[in-house]
């Protein structure tokens, strides 16, 4: 305790608010839909992934910071923002961003359209194709449709949440004096949102039209509107979409509901839905007694919630775009490969000569699979135990977990309910594996703590009695996010690291809240100490006079303590250098408290996923950790994370050739600068570039 007291203080200096710090990882994400280099329809994805980002930044954060601000609440943290300032602040920079985005949408869509894929203005195109829309719409768009009146007797119709919706004025045909009737319509998602006119001529016109010109659904639905509403005039209609609420609080949930978890979830999931309103966006073009109706329907705030924007609203529809056939716009494809150790040997053999480190999405994530899939089938397999946190629809693993079930193997799987998004799918193939008799659980007793440990374990008879085999990951059991996410991952039979896991699981599933790890660094109880005693065995090194240096790769780095330690241990000499691709709350350059600590971020054609933290001056075998945990309040305190040594030197050198080739990187690297912003790495010339993702795509261990 005296020791943390006399750690450097945190203020609006030296700690930058999680929040912008965020929105400045979104704009590095906007920037590869600005870059030129690549290829437009990867363009089209970036544009789409920064949509969809900050739909779920309003989604929780910014819906947070609204309940704050509504409860007359004050700020408790370092960055000294109110929730009114904060909130001001974040529009701002939205907005601005937002701008970039639409700016950078128009030139994008232009160049795909000089490549022959097109979204078309209905206005554009000729009669032919027109009348083949109205069948289109009557045939397939029409029957789904579910117009809404809003008068004296019909009150305003809840919006659901990122719905697209169209807001319409109307007025009775021959009838001067008639008032004017209000209607809301939903567009359906339950069609696309990006139609193939191709598919509308060859099925209504017997045209041999292409299919990569398209339009958008509500653009149908606007232009025949006069189908819906005979005897009705329609005097102006205007898209607008509505964000709210989506956060679940399972901390401060009715304590009659802990009786039932799934439940719980199954009710909070519907929930989701009903959240108070957020962010209202519109289209520049909307009329001031629309946009006033619907800020009084929504109960938003005009200043705080209301968006203009230029052009089509949710243009997270553009990954739609991703769809169509062209290889020629799109990244070249690349085939993860295979380690030599797993090419000619089943895997548990392969496992016993040597642990096994996997850097996906380099390395293939199928071995992961094979894991599975041959202790399900393997007579000697006693037993599989697994964490699992979000494995996605139609997993091979649940799969192999079920099969191993039915094999008569003892299968224990810890489900986490509460991975945000993810929580119907979650559930939906909890209760699948068990019907199979699998033992699921959903977490510890307390609750609120998540389990995002990446821990899979298999019990095998063998000659010489019972060994443990672990997998232990930095990222998820879902081999479609193994392809776009950075991860690694190690197969060990270690006997320490074996009865580590062996233990986790009990106190998982049981009731071991006394339970100690000889190898694993397990948070909430462990790991936040361990990063602390580590950290401070490289200050006393450099103490000493010794060179000392601390190299974390993580996606976001916000917890208090940490960074005062990693301000410590610049003051004290150790060179620091951070791969943080998220958001980072740790300033650099401040004279007297970071002049040594280096931040990067790495945003490139993979999502940066894996954590890695490296002590110089740690004993060998506490040298090089990997894990499932960011520095965030919320791993340390609050979700059960396993980080994990690693053991073999081979493996330990291959690690940090890893990260000094990320460091090396000088295209897709961001940099942080002492004023709080981000500046974008260019080569040195003379130098040549160096793109670390295209170096791990020709050798997953990085640089020679």
């Amino acid at each position: 305790m005296d020791e943390h007291n006399a750690l450097p203080e945190l203020t609006p200096n030296t700690y930058t608010s999680r929040e912008l710090s965020w929105i400045a990882f979104n704009q590095r994400v906007l920037a590869l839909a600005q870059d030129k280099r690549l290829p437009p329809l990867e363009r089209v994805k970036f544009l789409a992934i920064f949509s969809s980002n900050l739909d779920e930044f309003y989604m929780v954060r910014v819906a947070s910071w609204h309940n704050k601000m509504k409860l007359g609440m004050t700020s408790t943290r370092p960055d000294g923002y109110s929730p009114k300032e904060l909130l001001t602040e974040i529009r701002k920079r939205v907005s601005e961003l937002m701008e970039q985005q639409r700016e950078t949408m128009r030139e994008v869509l232009a160049e795909l359209c000089d490549d022959g894929i097109c979204i078309a203005d209905i206005s554009e195109l000729n009669a032919e194709e027109r009348t083949a829309i109205r069948a289109y719409f009557q045939d397939e768009v029409f029957p789904v449709l579910t117009p809404l009146a809003v008068d004296h007797a019909r009150p305003f119709p809840f919006i659901s949440n990122l719905s697209l919706n169209l807001m319409i004025w109307l007025k009775r045909k021959n009838d001067a004096n008639e008032e004017l009737e209000f209607v809301r319509l939903k567009v359906p998602d339950v069609l696309p949102r990006l139609v193939s006119l191709g598919s509308i001529m060859r099925r209504y016109d017997g045209a041999n039209a292409r299919d990569e010109v398209l339009i958008w659904l509500e653009d149908i639905i606007s232009n025949n509107l006069d189908s819906l509403f005979p005897g009705m005039t329609v005097l102006e209609q205007h898209p607008f979409r509505v964000t709210r609420n989506a956060d679940i609080d399972y901390e401060h949930e009715q304590e009659d509901r802990l009786l039932d978890i799934s439940a719980m979830i199954e009710n909070s999931v519907r929930e989701r839905q009903f959240g108070s309103a957020v962010r209202l966006s519109v289209q520049n073009s909307i009329s001031e007694r629309t946009l006033s109706r619907l800020v009084e329907g929504l109960k938003v705030d005009p200043e705080y919630d209301v968006y203009r924007i230029d052009g089509a609203l949710g243009i997270s529809a553009l990954f739609e775009l991703l769809n169509i056939d062209r290889p020629d716009l799109k990244y070249p494809a690349h085939v993860p490969r295979i380690p030599e150790t797993l090419s000619d040997k089943d895997i548990f053999t392969a496992i016993r000569q040597n642990d096994i480190l996997l850097h996906h999405p380099y390395d293939s994530f199928s071995p992961v699979e094979d894991f599975f899939w041959t202790a399900a089938r393997d007579p000697n397999v006693l037993a599989i135990k697994a964490t699992l946190y979000r494995v996605g629809k139609n997993s091979p693993i649940v799969q192999a977990l079920a099969e191993a079930r039915e094999n008569d193997k003892q299968v224990a799987v810890l489900v986490e309910l509460k991975a945000r998004f993810d929580e119907e799918n979650n559930l939906e193939w909890a209760r699948v594996l068990e019907h199979k008799g699998v033992h699921v659980t959903y977490g510890v007793e307390e609750l609120p703590v998540k389990t995002h440990a990446k821990v899979a374990l298999v019990v095998r008879r063998e000659a010489d009695g019972v060994r443990r085999y672990v997998h232990l990951g930095t990222g998820n059991y879902n081999a479609s996010t193994a392809r776009m996410y950075t991860d690694m991952g190690i197969f060990t039979c270690n006997h320490e690291i074996g009865n580590d896991a062996l233990a986790l699981f009990n106190r998982l599933t049981g009731y071991a809240p006394g339970t100690n790890y000889r190898r694993l660094l397990v948070a909430p109880e462990y790991l936040l100490n361990n990063l602390i005693r580590l950290i401070d065995n490289e200050i006393a090194a450099a103490k000493a006079g010794k060179p000392a240096r601390i190299i974390f790769k993580m996606n976001q780095l916000e917890e208090d303590v940490v960074i005062q330690k990693l301000y410590q241990a610049s003051q004290a000499g150790v060179e620091i250098d951070l791969i943080v691709r998220g958001l980072c709350c740790l300033r650099v350059g401040i004279p007297g408290y970071s002049e040594r600590i280096r931040v990067r971020s790495i945003v490139g054609r993979y999502l940066e996923h894996s954590r890695i933290y490296y002590f110089q001056n740690a004993p060998p075998d506490e040298r090089v950790y990997l894990g499932s945990a960011d520095i965030m309040r919320r791993n340390l305190y609050n979700r059960v994370e396993v980080v994990f040594p690693v053991l073999d030197e081979r493996l330990q050198q291959r690690v940090r050739r890893i990260l000094e080739t990320c460091l090396a990187d000088n295209l897709n690297t961001w940099e942080l600068q002492q004023d709080g912003y981000y500046c974008r790495i260019e080569p040195i010339p003379g130098t040549p570039p160096v793109d670390c993702q295209e170096i791990f795509m020709e050798n997953s261990s990085g640089i020679e």
